[in-house]
């Protein structure tokens, strides 16, 4: 078996970063078997080399390789270029098609951005793992291949299997072995290496002599979070090979090829969505309303309370909190005494009824009848009667009402009886 740098120097894998060399030893540990494996890593970090190394290290070498990028082939004709399809299957099919299952028979099928398949495909493309048999498109005819699946992804593909986008048992059977390849930022020691070997083949490309990094931009870079990873340094190493005439480049120099340098976060941190305004009002409508609600609730059970009953004071007492949740809090002991006197007046509750059942049909003929009333004659005709009651006594007309002796003296004054 080879080793791990004789590997790396095979497939021009430069780094000696030692997650790198643990993605590249498990490559060559499962190459001479069979099973299926997901190789996972963000964008441009360079999952391409690992299908070509399991490949290369198998005994299917002497088979075909063919790599296949999901996310580059139209929905409508991907089941086609996979599995095949016969003459006339749909227009525009002319002719029968071999696909790529067929064609590799006893090779390796390298499938780049495996999460981006639809869900029909993922049916399909289960069946092959679990028994190895296909359909073309437009056939009845049950086929059989023998190839080694080789899938990649740069999705969190249990955030697509959340969201339904990819099948649960798809995902476990290409991942029998997951393989996983770090970002750029996380294999510091690797990026100045990387640079020069491009660096290197760019000045063989447009022979012209190679450039060189100064002390600043050898830290510069070093520190930069390179979204895009390998596939950014590589551009970048290219555009100042091209354009600068000096070959020997400063950190100020290389800081105008890399974009967002001054608020270049870890990626954990930029991937963070941030809300919508219409999201945050929209929740705060939410609160309003559930508020609200809440509030409509506990006026209705102290509607109940008064008039189950029928004692307004008994009632203040008992359920001083949820008054003063309703209508605030307040130092002012009249204008809690005014706020109740307004429920008396509206709903005319009678204060010694021995029967509930007549209370509430005198509640319903009452609330009738304070249609055709203005609150102000109707409140003066309660004052006035429950004082003649009591021969002019404040006090006992007041408990009668339900209200401070205080506030019956304010209302006499008002109404100047």
């Amino acid at each position: 078996m080879e080793s791990v740098q004789a590997i790396k120097q095979r497939f021009e894998i430069v780094g000696n970063d030692h997650l790198l060399n643990r993605a590249v030893e498990k490559a060559i540990q499962v190459a001479p078997t069979d099973i299926s494996v997901l190789v996972t890593g963000e964008s441009g970090v360079g999952k391409e080399s690992i299908p070509k190394i399991i490949h290369s290290l198998s005994h299917r070498k002497h088979g075909k390789y063919i790599a296949v990028n999901c996310g580059a082939i139209p929905e409508g004709t991907i089941d086609s270029e996979l599995f095949g399809h016969e003459k006339g299957a749909f227009t525009g099919a002319t002719s029968t098609r071999n696909g790529y299952f067929e064609v590799a028979d006893g090779g390796t099928i390298f499938l780049d951005e495996v999460g981006e398949l639809p869900l029909t495909t993922q049916v399909r493309l289960l069946r092959v793992l679990e028994n190895g048999e296909f359909i073309k498109v437009g056939s009845s005819k049950v086929q059989k291949t023998n190839v080694r699946i080789v899938a990649a992804t740069n999705l969190n593909m249990f955030d697509a299997i959340k969201k339904e986008k990819f099948r649960e048992d798809l995902y476990y059977r290409l991942s029998t072995v997951e393989i996983n390849l770090p970002p750029l930022r996380d294999r510091q020691g690797d990026i100045h290496l990387l640079f020069r070997k491009f660096a290197a083949d760019f000045a063989i490309k447009y022979k012209m002599p190679t450039i060189r990094l100064e002390d600043d931009a050898v830290e510069l870079i070093q520190k930069y979070q390179w979204g895009g990873n390998i596939r950014q340094l590589r551009n970048v190493a290219e555009q100042i090979s091209v354009l600068e005439q000096e070959r020997n480049i400063s950190g100020a120099k290389i800081k105008s090829y890399l974009p967002n340098i001054g608020s270049n976060l870890p990626a954990v941190i930029s991937e963070k969505k941030k809300e919508s305004d219409f999201s945050n009002e929209r929740e705060i409508l939410y609160k309003v309303l559930f508020d609200m609600k809440s509030d409509l609730n506990d006026l209705k059970k102290l509607t109940m309370k008064l008039m189950e009953s029928g004692n307004l004071q008994d009632v203040k007492e008992e359920h001083e909190g949820l008054i003063e949740k309703i209508y605030g809090d307040s130092d002012d002991e009249q204008d809690i005494d005014d706020l109740n006197e307004e429920e008396l007046k509206v709903l005319q509750i009678p204060q010694n009824s021995s029967n509930e059942k007549e209370d509430k049909y005198y509640f319903a003929e009452e609330i009738e009848e304070e249609e055709t009333l203005s609150l102000q004659d109707k409140e003066l005709e309660l004052i006035k009667k429950s004082l003649e009651r009591h021969s002019g006594k404040r006090k006992s007309a007041a408990e009668e009402l339900g209200i401070s002796e205080r506030t019956l003296y304010r209302k006499i004054k008002q109404y100047d009886l």
